[in-house]
């Protein structure tokens, strides 16, 4: 969700001098950027390795604006269900597994305020699952303060009372439950996307649903935030990914004190339409230390610009340990989002998946999901898994049937035209 330039900030000189320093040691330089690409891999296609069907209501008539989807057996029968945010109705969805394989919709939360984002947690330690979610209340570009972060607290028979942890802020778009400064419970970390404002928090957890709020960056345009040990210290560190002008990944490093060092850029773009529009955290190497998978494609705001353009696509910073991080590209994709590291093909080493949301539809052969097949040496083959349904948008995996094998959710995202061959929400099941 990008600013019209005209409303863009003018860049500033120190951050863009810090972050040239950094990618001189973490990423590619501009120098770097300009030399010939490497030849280009070649596409397979492969439509029949996941067929696809609708989970959850009919479509029916409606334009379905699923901004997020997560797999996880929410009632812990030993079934996975997924949970789904429907923005434009402003529901968080359980779509709960049946033991004979089929999905019952049940709504959780009917009054979200535009829910954008989901994780699933103990968030108070009672021995049963809640949920997390980030609301922006109004999706698309705005200034005001209005976003919110959501718990759904889980009685222990699946009835969710919701209790708003914050409110009044920068449209909130990611969170993620961590004990971070290990006193034993779980303390959050917050983006803030805003619009021309927004915020980096995590959050103190005081007890009884209370929290202590502590501003660790102030940039508009978070798009996700992760939680690992990235430095290998013992204490979890979190990074954010900031899209807008910035088109950065700032790392926040535990100072095992209690608090957090302040940000650093270890991975930055010039390009201020580079449009970075994903991220998750994973040992992509298994190397024993997590790495970050991101994608860039972004296409919403007042005036959408579909894909592809040439830099769009999926690319991971490897860990090399004590805080740094080194660029590698994956593979190109227009319009691309929801990164997902998973060994998809059961070989021991991890494969790539992701999302067009934004692409060039009056093309039939436009790539809508995407595996990048890991070789075991780092090198991915770029394999063509969907051309429909388009638009979508989020991504996960698990093993639904209790086969070993991974099936994939998709939830559409339709917002813009062509209001045609969409999805509300999808699984996707192996057939090999």
């Amino acid at each position: 969700m990008k600013l019209p330039k005209h409303l863009r900030p003018t860049p500033r000189i120190f951050i863009i001098a810090a972050a040239a320093a950094l990618l001189s040691a973490c990423g590619p330089s501009e120098a770097d950027l300009k030399l010939p690409p490497p030849p280009k891999t070649v596409t397979e296609v492969d439509l029949e390795r996941f067929v696809g069907e609708s989970i959850g209501e009919p479509i029916g008539e409606r334009r379905p604006w699923v901004a997020h989807v997560r797999a996880v057996d929410l009632d812990e029968d030993g079934l996975l269900d997924v949970i789904a945010c429907e923005s434009k109705d402003s529901e968080v969805l359980w779509i709960r597994q049946q033991p004979d394989g089929s999905f019952e919709e049940i709504v959780i939360a009917s009054d979200a305020q535009a829910p954008v984002h989901a994780e699933v947690y103990d968030l108070d330690l009672d021995g049963d699952l809640d949920v997390l979610v980030s609301s922006m209340n109004i999706v698309f570009p705005n200034n005001d303060k209005i976003g919110a972060l959501i718990a759904l607290e889980n009685d222990g028979s699946e009835n969710f009372t919701q209790r708003i942890l914050l409110e009044k802020v920068e449209r909130v778009v990611d969170a993620r439950a961590a004990d971070m400064d290990k006193d034993g419970d779980l303390d959050i970390v917050v983006g803030q996307f805003g619009y021309d404002q927004g915020e980096v928090r995590w959050m103190r957890n005081d007890g009884n649903w209370n929290y202590t709020s502590e501003i660790t960056l102030r940039l508009s345009g978070t798009v996700n935030v992760t939680i690992d040990d990235y430095n290998g210290d013992g204490w979890l560190d979190f990074a954010a990914l900031v899209s807008q002008q910035w088109e950065e990944i700032h790392l926040f490093e535990n100072d095992a004190q209690g608090g957090f060092r302040k940000s650093r850029v270890i991975w930055g773009s010039t390009n201020d339409d580079y449009a970075i529009s994903g991220m998750s955290s994973a040992d992509l190497n298994r190397d024993g230390k997590p790495d970050l998978v991101f994608t860039n494609g972004d296409g919403f705001g007042p005036n959408p610009v579909p894909g592809p353009r040439p830099w769009h696509g999926v690319q991971w910073l490897e860990n090399k340990g004590n805080g740094f991080f080194k660029y590698n590209r994956i593979g190109d994709l227009g319009g691309a989002y929801s990164p997902l590291a998973v060994d998809i093909d059961h070989d021991g080493d991890m494969d790539v998946l992701a999302l067009s949301s934004f692409n060039d539809w009056s093309n039939p052969k436009a790539e809508s999901m995407m595996l990048y097949r890991n070789d075991g040496d780092m090198k991915f083959t770029p394999v063509v898994l969907a051309y429909n349904p388009i638009q979508l948008l989020t991504l996960d995996a698990g093993d639904f049937d209790g086969s070993g094998r991974f099936s994939l959710v998709t939830g559409g995202f339709h917002a813009y035209t062509p209001y045609e061959r969409m999805s509300r929400l999808m699984i996707w099941r192996p057939q090999e």
